[in-house]
């Protein structure tokens, strides 16, 4: 009877782990049968002794399953017989943290998180995404935030004011924004027609998140006026509100808004009532 190497077959005289051919630690019997010069495998069981060697490169550390120098990553001539670990693979095995997942796309997630900062302050319009947000007033020469000293902006509020007096508490209308953000479309989108002979698109109050329950009062009053004839916002929107209060419509309407616009010292006013 002989012993045989369960990995690279080679025999042994004595069941004597490791194999001196390939490190492998398992034997298993082997019977010589007459006239064969290399013993039979034996159906019998194998013999596990506990020990795996390898042989180790002392430079480079790598592993190789039989002493057959030189080393196959770096060729060093030498190897040396360890003891076979787990440690690399326990280690491959170990499940990652979601941290450590997460780390290689943390720039995505701060570009993401300054993104969605800058739409939720406002810096940025939601209007600049298709489909969202209202939309953005059409490029139109002249000013429409201050004019020759005078904020139009604020004078827009003291229109509002004038023609607010004039009314009783059943035909009160308060100020909305989001009217006056649809007149401020309109009225520079008259303004790109007249003077750059642009085609802005068509909108609708609803566009701007208006919900009227009837037919919307909007309409741009005729450019009589001219800014460098005022010296405050004051007497602008005594004069602008004169020429819009008989066309303001009645008591079914409850909320307002407009724009003024001035181009080459002429006032655009847009009025929206719904």
């Amino acid at each position: 009877m002989n012993w045989r190497c369960t990995w690279c077959g080679k025999p042994h005289e004595s069941n004597d782990p490791p194999c001196d051919n390939c490190g492998h630690n398992t034997f298993e019997k082997a019977v010589v049968r007459e006239g064969d010069d290399e013993p039979a495998v034996s159906p019998t069981e194998t013999v596990d002794t506990g020990t795996t060697y390898v042989w180790a490169c002392p430079n480079c550390d790598r592993e190789h399953v039989k002493n057959n120098p030189p080393c196959s990553r770096c060729g060093n001539p030498d190897l040396e017989k360890t003891e076979q670990t787990y440690d690399d693979v326990a280690r491959d095995l170990e499940t990652p943290s979601w941290l450590e997942v997460a780390r290689p796309y943390a720039p995505v997630f701060v570009v993401v998180a300054v993104i969605a900062a800058l739409f939720a302050t406002g810096i940025i319009p939601l209007s600049v995404i298709p489909g969202l947000g209202a939309p953005s007033p059409p490029d139109a020469p002249g000013e429409g935030t201050e004019a020759a000293g005078i904020d139009l902006e604020a004078t827009e509020r003291e229109v509002h004011d004038r023609l607010e007096a004039d009314r009783d508490a059943e035909a009160s209308r308060a100020y909305d924004d989001d009217l006056a953000a649809y007149a401020e479309y309109m009225n520079r989108a008259f303004v790109a027609v007249d003077y750059d002979d642009a085609s802005p698109a068509q909108v609708t109050p609803s566009e701007f998140g208006v919900d009227c329950q009837r037919d919307p009062i909007a309409g741009r009053a005729e450019p009589t006026l001219t800014i460098t004839d005022y010296d405050d916002e004051s007497t602008l929107a005594d004069d602008i509100a004169d020429g819009l209060r008989e066309n303001t419509g009645g008591s079914e309407y409850d909320r307002e808004g407009l724009d003024i616009h001035v181009v080459d010292g002429s006032v655009y006013v847009f009025y929206a009532a719904c």
